[in-house]
């Protein structure tokens, strides 16, 4: 049986930067999707059963009737599906709100579509997809944490954390590790493998979103902050 290819949800407005995005991922063996409006996402993901959705979703920040920082919150709310974020806007402090709502990664315009690929494949490496589902291996196993790399679960007191790849990546490089402090560039290394220049605040931002997730589910805060050096994890 061939394998179904991953399925990558464009998310652009401009009708020839989305044919080369397409282009480059169909020669890159991947199917991909074309949408053109932010309202029409969440209608496309009511539209199709949960094994027809998106591996990756490619997400423009400038979009006509809904952008793209509240598609990726109207995503969040009904999916963990990675999600790059594509940009025109190079401060960092629209890179740090991107991944605060739930962006796994972020690239700014004008880029180069093997950089984009490069970013694809990066991230959909880490992530089962259609047999790869089956694997057992990865287990990291506490009484109130259990994390599957196979299956990027994460169960914190027997309930599902819901998190984004990036998140669940970080939780299980301190979790294989408890009690070792963590310096920031060495988390980016674990997060991040592509050498991409990425700030503290990208980890700091992403180390929030975990704290808020698994708040939730308990009141204790296992992730620590050691000030001026980094995070450890404490169970």
């Amino acid at each position: 049986m061939t394998e179904k290819k991953a399925l990558v949800l464009v998310v652009e407005d401009e009708p020839k930067l989305a044919q080369v995005l397409i282009d480059y991922l169909t020669a890159n063996d991947y199917a991909t999707h074309w949408i053109s409006d932010g309202r029409d996402v969440a209608k496309f993901y009511s539209e199709h059963a949960k094994a027809d959705q998106p591996d990756l979703v490619l997400l423009d920040l400038m979009l006509p009737g809904r952008d793209g920082l509240d598609v990726c919150k109207d995503l969040r709310r009904i999916s963990q599906v990675p999600i790059i974020m594509i940009t025109a806007r190079v401060e960092e402090i629209d890179r740090l709100i991107g991944l605060e709502i739930g962006a796994d990664d972020y690239i700014c315009k004008p880029f180069s579509p093997r950089e984009v690929m490069a970013r694809v494949k990066a991230i959909l490496r880490r992530i089962p997809h259609g047999d790869q589902g089956i694997k057992t291996t990865g287990l990291t196993h506490f009484p109130q944490l259990q994390l599957d790399e196979a299956r990027f679960e994460a169960r914190y007191h027997d309930q599902l954390l819901e998190l984004t790849p990036a998140e669940f990546r970080l939780l299980k490089t301190l979790a294989d590790a408890p009690g070792r402090v963590f310096q920031r560039d060495q988390l980016i290394n674990h997060v991040y493998d592509d050498q991409r220049i990425i700030t503290d605040r990208t980890i700091d931002s992403h180390i929030k979103n975990l704290r808020k997730k698994m708040a939730v589910v308990a009141p204790e805060d296992v992730i620590r902050s050691i000030y001026g050096v980094g995070y450890k994890l404490e169970l």
